[in-house]
């Protein structure tokens, strides 16, 4: 019989997955591949009424950067977001897919890998480069120069990294001196750390699997590791589930503790007796405390 803590997480759960998919208002995309797209939704539900331009919220979803978990599970989020206001940009990326069996193995499936190097990178760079053409496009009462990350588990990796382009090191084809310019950027549960998730064994070891095993994660954390790319000079929150047990607070607090000795005060937002799902559940209060930390940077 599952403990009270096993019970709460499944519950948090299962309402998160319980609304149905919201289509967006228009797509976009911003490569060739079929998950080089951006899903729009328009602000709208606001007391006043449409303003002549909101500000843009960029999401990212989680799934630790697997094949199975993709956009549509966070589009419920970003329709609560539209409905406080925003303009949302939904983004979509290459994830990792199922490996084949080795010859005379068991041909059975096998669990998707986590992520692709270099392509999921590729990816989001690329999306937040397109962002400003697409949205006057698309959406345009948008407003690009009020731009706010946030991510969710894996997609807030995905956020504080593409929000930390200006100091990857200045080899990495992602470098860019001059990068979208950003309100802030608001992580929640974030696989923040990759080494300290790592070491936790996040996600089924998802982390070491993304930048290729342990052979190449050594090589490839100063290119990857939100943790290692700091002080960025951008306003920076995390908010976390006290009772998460999917990305441990510990992840979260890891990355906070390397901001600090880097000289930058990044916020911590610690929920008492939320989980891990509750961030992006419009059912839950956790995700009003979420969208007010994004209004505080946006508007």
């Amino acid at each position: 019989m599952p403990d009270d803590a096993t019970a709460r997480a499944a519950a948090e759960e299962e309402s998160a997955f319980s609304h149905p998919a919201l289509p967006p208002d228009a797509t976009a995309a911003y490569g060739s591949h079929p998950d080089q797209i951006v899903d729009l939704y328009a602000p709208h539900g606001t007391e006043s009424g449409p303003a002549a331009s909101s500000p843009l919220v960029v999401v990212v979803h989680g799934g630790a950067w697997r094949a199975p978990y993709d956009r549509w599970h966070i589009s419920p989020f970003a329709g609560y977001l539209a409905r406080r206001g925003f303009a949302v940009a939904s983004v979509e990326y290459r994830r990792g897919s199922a490996l084949p069996a080795p010859r005379g193995a068991d041909p059975a499936p096998r669990d998707p890998v986590a992520g692709r190097w270099p392509d999921t990178f590729d990816d989001l760079a690329a999306a937040m480069d397109a962002l400003p053409g697409l949205v006057r496009a698309a959406l345009p009462v948008a407003d690009p120069r009020r731009t706010v990350l946030t991510g969710h588990s894996a997609g807030g990796h995905l956020a504080l990294w593409a929000a930390a382009r200006h100091v990857l090191p200045p080899d990495s084809p992602w470098y860019r001196a001059r990068p979208l310019p950003l309100r802030g950027v608001v992580a929640l549960a974030p696989i923040a750390d990759l080494r300290t998730a790592g070491r936790l064994g996040v996600c089924g070891g998802a982390a070491q699997q993304f930048l290729g095993g342990p052979d190449a994660f050594e090589r490839r954390l100063p290119y990857a590791d939100p943790a290692a790319l700091l002080p960025t000079g951008i306003a920076t929150t995390l908010v976390q589930g006290r009772t998460d047990d999917v990305v441990p607070p510990a992840v979260s607090e890891a990355y906070a503790d390397a901001a600090a000795r880097a000289g930058e005060v990044v916020g911590l937002t610690l929920l008492d007796g939320v989980g891990h799902f509750p961030l992006i559940d419009p059912a839950a209060d956790a995700c009003a405390v979420v969208a007010e930390e994004i209004a505080q940077l946006a508007w």
